[in-house]
């Protein structure tokens, strides 16, 4: 009975001297009362109760929310809610531990955000933390937490504002400026598009004219042709003609000349003979007169 006994406590002492360290996190020994400057990295991790202790450090990215009263430029306060996310280096995690403790939330970083914040805020208006500006003032309130808790082993990832509460009547006169800015881009769109259409009208009519101005010059250009080529037409035609006079006059020159050197006075004698022998055998009676040497083909059927 004592042997299980002893059994039953000596497996309590070992499960007891045994930790796991788990993702996200490093483990920070602390024997005897003075910390390990190394971390105790991922893992189980074994070590005797009695004397040592390890503590969880965790090393992922943390998100610290808070809602402050953020002082403006002009001197209001402006409610928000605004998350930090920060992590912790695993090689500084000893150094947090034993210059800070675990609670180093609200010991370091809630106290340097809230000095940062303030004195960022503080140089811009209220309505420029409602504005495009936001980004500017979370960047600067980032920066310095970082000038600040990085030599510590900090690491501000970010800084983002989720919300901010202006004073009533501030709200609602940034809301009619709002409109009333919105009314006048408005006015502006529905002017410029007015305008545009004005100048596609005016593009549409210039070009309807430079239409028309291209189809008469068309007209005109096309008469100019015609006109010309019915000119040119009449020139070859009458080039044409006089050509065929000029070739006919040519040819017949050529058919008399050619008769002319063929006609010899034997049978230019031969066809005298031969017309005297055709009016002997006409049955009109005719009278012929002749000298007996001028050749005598034809003669007309009354004389």
């Amino acid at each position: 009975m004592k042997q299980k006994l002893y059994l039953i406590c000596g497996l309590g002492i070992l499960f007891s001297s045994c930790t796991v360290i788990r993702q996200g996190e490093v483990g920070v020994k602390r024997r005897l009362g003075k910390i390990d400057p190394e971390y105790v990295e991922q893992g189980p991790k074994g070590y005797n109760i009695f004397t040592t202790a390890i503590l969880k450090v965790p090393t992922r990215i943390m998100n610290i929310e808070v809602k402050p009263d953020l002082p403006s430029k002009e001197g209001l306060t402006i409610r928000s809610e605004i998350s930090i996310l920060y992590r912790i280096k695993p090689e500084a995690a000893p150094k947090i531990v034993q210059n800070i403790g675990l609670n180093y939330e609200s010991e370091v970083i809630l106290p340097v955000f809230r000095s940062a914040s303030a004195d960022i805020t503080s140089k811009f208006l209220a309505k420029d933390m409602h504005s495009g500006e936001r980004a500017q003032i979370e960047n600067a309130i980032r920066k310095q937490m970082t000038d600040i808790l990085e030599p510590r082993g900090f690491v501000i990832d970010n800084v983002l504002m989720k919300s901010i509460r202006l004073p009533e009547g501030l709200a609602r006169t940034i809301e009619e400026k709002l409109q009333a800015e919105q009314d006048a881009q408005r006015m502006e769109f529905i002017k410029e598009r007015e305008k545009r259409d004005a100048e596609r009208r005016i593009i549409e009519a210039e070009g309807k004219k430079e239409i028309a101005r291209i189809q008469a010059e068309g007209e005109k250009n096309a008469a100019i042709i015609q006109a010309e080529a019915r000119k040119r037409i009449f020139e070859i035609e009458a080039e044409g003609k006089a050509n065929a006079v000029t070739i006919e006059a040519m040819a017949t020159r050529k058919a008399n000349d050619t008769i002319n050197k063929t006609l010899t006075p034997a049978i230019l004698k031969l066809r005298q003979i031969e017309a005297f022998r055709s009016l002997s055998n006409s049955n009109n009676s005719k009278l012929v007169i002749t000298d007996g040497k001028t050749p005598f083909l034809t003669l007309p059927d009354k004389f």
